[in-house]
C-alpha cells in the first residue's frame, strides 16, 4: 500500500503506540543504513555504509569474481573464501568496512530516542528489542550518543566453537550464552536489547570479528539445531508475543526467513507486522502477503519523520 503524507501520520499514531508500549520488534536489514544516503553511482568505501549488493560488487571487484550474480553477498563472500583458502583474508576484507567513522542516520537515532520516550510515557517501561542482521556498530553507537545504555547479544560464528550467541553488557563485559533457556543476564524492563543475528564487528578485538556472510557459514548457522533455539529464551518470549516492524529488509536473506517460520509457529496469537519499503520486490510482495505482513510503501526517511512527530 502507498502511503501518502495522511497515510503516513494515521499509521504512525497507530503504530507508535506500539512501540512506545515496547510491544514491536524492529527488523533492520542492510537497507536502514541507506536511510539519508545520497545516490551513489558506484559505492566505494568512504563515508557511507554499503548496502549486500554494493558490498558483493566491491568484492566480486577486488577479487576477480567471475560468476554474473555479482550482487549476490552471499556467492561471492564464499568465492573469496575459496581462492583466499579460508575466512582470514574475507574477514580482513571487511573489518576496515564495518569499523569506519560512520555517522548515526536518523532511523538509528529515532531507534536511540525511544527509551526516552517510553520513560516518559503512562505505560509501565518496557524497552525495545531490535533485531539487526547488519554488521556494523552504528546503531550502537546512536544509544550512546542519546546517553542510553543498552545490552548486545550477538551470534558468533567461532570456527572453534559455533552455534551460541553472546552477551555484550553496557559495561563492555563479554559472557557467552551458554544455556540458552536459563540465561538471567537481559531484562528489557531495565533497557533495551539489539540482537545481531549475523554476528557482529568487534573494534576492540580483530579476533573477535565474526560474520555469517558466506555459503559455508549459512550452511553451519542452520545446521545447529533451530538458530532461533539457540537464543536467549527470554528474548524469543517477547518475538512470540509482539508485532514485527521490517525496516531495509529484504525477503530474499532465506535463512531470517527460516527464523521468522519458527517464531511465526510458536505465536499463540497472530500480531499484525509491517513492512516499511519504498519499491518492494514482487517476490517480496508475495512472501510479506502470504504471511499477512502489510507492506506501507514509503521512504524511510518519510516514514521516520512521521514516526518522529508527537503523536496527537
Amino acid at each position: 500500500m502507498s502511503l501518502d503524507a495522511a497515510g503516513l501520520r494515521l499509521h504512525a499514531r497507530l503504530v507508535g503506540k506500539r512501540i512506545e508500549e515496547g510491544k514491536v520488534i524492529p527488523f533492520l536489514g542492510a537497507g536502514a543504513n541507506l536511510c539519508d544516503r545520497p545516490v551513489l553511482a558506484e559505492w566505494q568505501p568512504g563515508p557511507y555504509l554499503p548496502s549486500g549488493g554494493e558490498l558483493a560488487r566491491y568484492l566480486a571487484g577486488e577479487y576477480d569474481y567471475p560468476g554474473d550474480d555479482r550482487g549476490d553477498l552471499v556467492r561471492v563472500a564464499q568465492y573469496v573464501d575459496l581462492v583466499t583458502g579460508g575466512e582470514g583474508a574475507l574477514f580482513e576484507e571487511l573489518r576496515p568496512l564495518f569499523t569506519g567513522t560512520y555517522e548515526p542516520n536518523r532511523l538509528h537515532r529515532w531507534l536511540a530516542s525511544l527509551p526516552a520516550r517510553q520513560r516518559a510515557g503512562a505505560s509501565p517501561t518496557r524497552y525495545q528489542l531490535i533485531v539487526t542482521t547488519n554488521y556494523d556498530d552504528v546503531l550502537e553507537r546512536a544509544f550512546a550518543d542519546a546517553g542510553e545504555q543498552v545490552d548486545v547479544v550477538y551470534y558468533s560464528a567461532e570456527a572453534d566453537e559455533p552455534g551460541r550467541f553472546i552477551h555484550v553488557s553496557p559495561d563492555g563485559d563479554r559472557r557467552p550464552v551458554p544455556k540458552h533457556n536459563e540465561y538471567r543476564g537481559l531484562d528489557l524492563e531495565q533497557r533495551p536489547v539489539i540482537l545481531k543475528i549475523h554476528g557482529a564487528v568487534d573494534r576492540r578485538e580483530e579476533a573477535d570479528d565474526t560474520y555469517v556472510i558466506t555459503e559455508d557459514h549459512y550452511i553451519d548457522y542452520l545446521a545447529h539445531g533451530a538458530v532461533a533455539k539457540l537464543m536467549p529464551a527470554y528474548l524469543m518470549a517477547r518475538m512470540r508475543n509482539s508485532h514485527f516492524l521490517f525496516l531495509g529488509y529484504a525477503m530474499r536473506d532465506w535463512n531470517l526467513r527460516v527464523i521468522l517460520h519458527y517464531i511465526w509457529s510458536q505465536q499463540a496469537r497472530r500480531f499484525g507486522s509491517w513492512a516499511i519499503e519504498r519499491d518492494p520486490d514482487p517476490i517480496d510482495e508475495k512472501f510479506w502477503q502470504r504471511h499477512r505482513v502489510e507492506i506501507l510503501e514509503a521512504r524511510l526517511e518519510d516514514w521516520v519523520d512521521a514516526m518522529s512527530r508527537p503523536r496527537s
